[in-house]
């Protein structure tokens, strides 16, 4: 599988030529959803779901079923479901979005497990229940705090570890962020630019 990270949270994972796109926003580039067959979101904020990008793809879209996304015909995904997008077999888990303040914003989220080997959580530190292989860890957010990502990342424990959802961060926050990790964590820490693949 080979995996290419977009602008904050976007995630595009390709094999046998098939193409499976995960939380295409806002800040993502058009690219990423170039010959996509499928998409994933985690949840309805406009950093991880491109309505307007999306209405016009043509493929299907998976969603939590709780999620409020206008204008966009979305397949509705519970939590603990499992399905194949693209060929690629998925399992939902989590089920909200994690507290930014005051009980805000509570929505739903769901992170994926692709293949049993690679994990997007989404706006949450939600556990996967089982080994990963790749985790991609939430670097910056209102909702997050690096210790937390920290903890993350050991209590997962994979084999290798890449930063996403970085949209917000600046060369001087991302190099702090990223040294942090790849100390503090034993999960191969590595972080790729937009465009930068495994």
């Amino acid at each position: 599988m080979r995996v290419t990270k977009y602008t904050h949270s976007c995630v595009r994972l390709e094999r046998d030529g098939r193409v499976l796109v995960i939380d295409p926003g806002c800040w993502s580039e058009p690219r990423a959803l170039t010959g996509a067959d499928a998409v994933l979101v985690t949840h309805e904020h406009t950093d991880h779901v491109d309505v307007l990008r999306l209405a016009g793809l043509g493929v299907p879209v998976y969603a939590p079923a709780a999620a409020v996304i206008p204008r966009l015909d979305v397949i509705g995904v519970a939590a603990g479901e499992e399905f194949t997008a693209a060929g690629f077999r998925i399992r939902a888990v989590g089920g909200r979005h994690a507290t930014i303040h005051g009980g805000k914003p509570d929505c739903a989220n769901l992170g994926y497990v692709v293949d049993d080997v690679l994990y997007h959580p989404g706006d949450s530190l939600h556990l996967p229940g089982q080994p990963v292989e790749t985790l991609l860890v939430p670097l910056q957010a209102s909702w997050l705090k690096l210790t937390e990502a920290i903890d993350f990342v050991n209590a997962v424990a994979p084999q290798r570890t890449v930063g996403i959802h970085d949209g917000q961060l600046n060369e001087r926050g991302l190099s702090s962020i990223n040294g942090w990790l790849a100390e503090e964590t034993d999960a191969g820490y590595r972080y790729l630019a937009p465009g930068g693949q495994l």
